[in-house]
């Protein structure tokens, strides 16, 4: 009989509680067997728990191990998980939600102010030789749209409301009468007032069968052509070739995505226009989310192995169990 493993990491993912936890339990790290589906699966079949990101397809299939109890996502989206058979088969999925709101954040406000005074496209000026000194623009005063309004779109609300900026938030999921809401200084309202209000609308949305190409064509076309979009949720969201024609007419100020909807992609008209900037999926990970994130996880490893009550639980919908 082959051995049980008591934890598989089946992507690169690495950092302190994980070390401390393969002194104590048996951790095998196999960080490209995402890519190998049928040795993905042999390794599933003799784990006890799976430390997983984004780009290991937890499905109905791999959740059959006889001996798995607990799916551990490194990260919030949870796209990539069958919530519902794990759920149906009574396994653990545990996500930190909100662990790296603050990271995620803080790249998307870096990436407005970036594009707000076009600081990459200096940079490159000065390297160059150049000398530009022309205006760039203030977002003091303006409005910040967010598509989503969980954990990172309420972190993100609160740093525009402290540049001085109104926020307005569309999220048919949220409770109008939510108080995170008010405390933050967000107010929720219809997608077209929020699209065609901002100066800057964020995208943190998970991918979902209403959410898949929400930011298309039509709805670009609502925005201001002074208006910056950031897509910091999921690449799904925004329809790049309908977002490629509108920054290229001048119909959109410009673009930043840390997401895309192939990841890596590969390169397009994004890449070569110099109005868009592109970051590889990197907004929720720094140095003090990742800790937070693998110490909760490995809290929760110990606690559903040792027969525990595990703290970040969520349930099928992905919202956290009470």
């Amino acid at each position: 009989m082959t051995a049980l493993i008591d934890v598989v990491v089946t992507e690169d993912i690495t950092g302190a509680p994980l070390d401390e936890l393969a002194a104590r339990r048996q951790v095998v790290f196999r960080p490209d067997a995402w890519r190998d589906r049928t040795g993905l699966r042999d390794l599933a079949q003799r784990a006890r728990a799976l430390v997983v990101r984004n780009r290991t397809e937890v499905d109905d299939d791999l959740l059959g191990a006889p001996d798995l109890r607990i799916v551990a996502r490194v990260g919030v989206g949870l796209d990539n998980i069958d919530l519902v058979a794990a759920d149906r088969r009574g396994i653990v999925v545990s996500a930190p939600l909100g662990a790296n709101a603050i990271s995620v954040a803080e790249h998307t406000l870096g990436l407005a102010l970036a594009l707000a005074r076009r600081t990459a496209r200096l940079h490159a000026g000065c390297r160059a030789g150049e000398w530009d000194r022309s205006a760039g623009i203030e977002l003091h005063g303006g409005t910040w749209g967010l598509l989503g309004a969980g954990a990172t779109g309420r972190a993100c609300g609160r740093l525009a409301r402290a540049l001085g900026m109104r926020v307005l938030a569309h999220d048919p999921g949220v409770d109008p009468d939510d108080a995170g809401l008010t405390a933050a200084g967000i107010e929720l309202a219809p997608l077209v007032e929020v699209v065609a209000g901002a100066d800057v609308l964020s995208v943190h949305l998970p991918a979902t069968d209403s959410t898949r190409g929400l930011v298309d064509a039509r709805l670009l076309a609502r925005m201001r052509p002074t208006a910056l979009l950031v897509n910091v949720g999921r690449g799904e969201v925004v329809d790049e070739e309908a977002l490629a024609d509108a920054v290229e007419s001048g119909a959109l100020a410009g673009a930043a995505l840390d997401v895309r909807a192939q990841e890596p992609p590969s390169p397009g008209r994004l890449e070569t226009l110099d109005n868009v900037l592109l970051t590889p999926h990197i907004a929720g990970i720094t140095t003090q989310s990742q800790k937070r994130i693998l110490s909760t996880l490995v809290a929760d490893i110990d606690a559903v192995l040792d027969g525990g009550r595990p703290a970040s639980a969520v349930d099928a919908w992905g919202r956290g169990r009470k």
